[in-house]
């Protein structure tokens, strides 16, 4: 699944509230109520509330304290109640933690930039402080910097469906002699979060994750939000864009999927753009074969490579302690073949390691899951990734095949098609056996002025899934890194898509027309 660009920390404590008061106008709430479905009958304790249901959410009043004894004093935090189901208003609420940290400059002061990570799954809390982020002193100085934790995450009254270790697994290869025990993974994945989370599951959805930001722009008295996501977040923004087109300022939307994918598609995108990196890191480390020794010409380090692959599934490779077999290895350099240089330096120390020198040492790949805090230390169950990034991928869309043997046979199809992760993207997930999310998929569709940063190699979020982004979001403009290796782009790496990013957020002036920049080194 989509995985952040970076590892935000976490604060040390259940937060609080603190005092603010902010009110929404009538106007206001008739744009908020515009976004929601067609909402039942429902009682309610005064004829105001009748009329305008989220009054007690758009009104509530914020107290905020300190977010831990880590963090600087001028960093906030808060808890903000949203209704669990939007269509009933009076019935459970749950919890949205938020963070604040003050523009620096207040007479240049703008509004609010809120802040996410990425996942599905990703903690966002930390995100205004984090040291992984380096946002411009200019962009700091106009906005409010806003994180949160999506509904269902981190302390956001977090998700979890009791899973083990392996059940959290989702990097599962298709063969036919496990194909029988993948299926049951997923089902068993799909069970124990209904057994754990019931009717819940249905509303963890990225449209009432973007209401929830509405409800947060309200209370923090503002007519507008401004925005940067990353990855997944990307889809957060444009889905807000959707539901909210009046209340969208400056977004950017860095390292975007195509909101056509969500979300089997992104899967399988993530194939067909690890065959296009892996077929240029094969162009690349042929023209450096007295350094890695892997082959003189683009064929014979694609030879070299598939020949280490077949070898490990017979004898694993020795790395860092842990075997890995041939779908070990497709499953981590997918992600890695991008950078090319690191790709190559690891292909080469699992090549000595397979013909018998010492152990090649562990790597944490990009791939990896996002670190979660221990249940202990902050009551996040230690599922809390695997299980939210579920039920925001099977209940976001209605289209995932619920036949297992469609899963098998694209699975079978994709491999051929791409054979270093083809099999992974189309394998069974546990969405063919969830229950449906609350409303259908969102059709993005709008003219919302929406800035989009895309590195050329992003093994995550390809760049076709960006592209598709912008065809969608006709206002937009899209700046693409040439050379650009990683996920991630703005306030990262120091790319030379950044002046575009921060122009925009601190004039509003987008490009006059798409621009391609070309990075100077690439990322490794």
């Amino acid at each position: 699944m989509d995985r952040t660009p970076f590892s935000p920390a976490r604060t040390d404590e259940t937060v609080r509230n603190k005092h603010i008061a902010s009110l929404l106008t009538a106007g206001a709430a008739a744009t908020l109520l515009s976004a929601l479905t067609p909402a039942p009958a429902f009682s309610a304790s005064s004829a105001t509330e009748a009329k305008d249901p989220l009054r007690q959410y758009t009104q509530q009043n914020l107290r905020w304290q300190r977010c831990d004894a880590e963090s600087p004093a001028a960093f906030q935090c808060a808890t903000l109640k949203v209704p669990l189901d939007y269509s009933r208003p009076g019935g459970r609420k749950i919890d949205v933690a938020v963070s604040r940290l003050r523009a620096g400059a207040p007479e240049k002061r703008r509004g609010v930039l809120l802040l996410n990570p990425g996942g599905p799954g990703g903690p966002g809390l930390s995100l205004p402080v984090d040291p992984n982020l380096s946002l411009p002193q200019e962009v700091k100085g106009r906005y409010d910097l806003i994180g949160f934790d999506p509904r269902g995450i981190g302390q956001s009254s977090p998700a979890g469906c009791g899973l083990t270790d392996d059940e959290q697994n989702d990097e599962r290869p298709y063969k036919a002699a496990t194909f029988a025990k993948d299926v049951a993974w997923a089902r068993t994945v799909a069970d124990k979060c209904q057994a754990k989370m019931g009717d819940t599951l249905r509303h963890l959805t990225t449209r009432n994750t973007a209401r929830d930001m509405d409800v947060l722009r309200a209370v923090l008295g503002e007519r507008k939000i401004s925005y940067l996501g990353y990855s997944y977040g990307t889809y957060l923004g444009a889905v807000y864009t959707q539901m909210f087109p009046q209340r969208a300022d400056r977004f950017v939307l860095d390292s975007a999927t195509d909101p056509a994918w969500v979300w089997r598609g992104m899967f399988q995108g993530m194939a067909e753009g690890a065959e296009h990196a892996f077929t240029r890191w094969t162009e690349w480390t042929a023209r450096r074969h007295t350094t890695y020794h892997l082959g003189a010409t683009p064929a014979k380090v694609r030879e070299t490579f598939w020949k280490l692959v077949a070898g490990a599934d017979r004898d694993p490779v020795d790395s860092g302690g842990s075997s890995l077999s041939g779908a070990d290895i497709r499953s981590e350099l997918r992600g890695m073949f991008p950078h090319a240089q690191s790709a190559a330096e690891r292909v080469a120390e699992l090549k000595k390691a397979a013909e018998g020198g010492k152990p090649a040492p562990a790597v944490t790949t990009e791939a990896a899951p996002d670190p979660v805090a221990a249940a202990s230390a902050h009551d996040v169950p230690p599922d809390n990734n695997a299980a939210s990034a579920w039920a925001v991928l099977c209940a976001d869309s209605r289209t995932w095949p619920q036949d297992p043997e469609q899963y098998r046979r694209d699975a079978i199809r994709d491999k051929a098609r791409y054979p270093l992760y083809g099999d992974f993207a189309s394998n069974i997930k546990p969405c063919a056996f969830w229950k449906q999310g609350s409303e259908p998929t969102t059709t993005v569709n709008n003219k919302a002025d929406v800035l989009i940063l895309q590195n050329q190699w992003d093994p995550q979020t390809p760049l076709p899934g960006a592209q598709g982004m912008h065809r969608v979001l006709h206002g937009s403009r899209m700046v693409t890194v040439a050379g650009g290796e990683g996920h991630g782009v703005y306030g990262l790496d120091g790319s030379c898509a950044d002046k575009s990013a921060t122009t925009y957020l601190t004039t509003g002036r987008l490009p006059a027309e798409d621009l391609t920049c070309r990075t100077s080194s690439g990322r490794k």
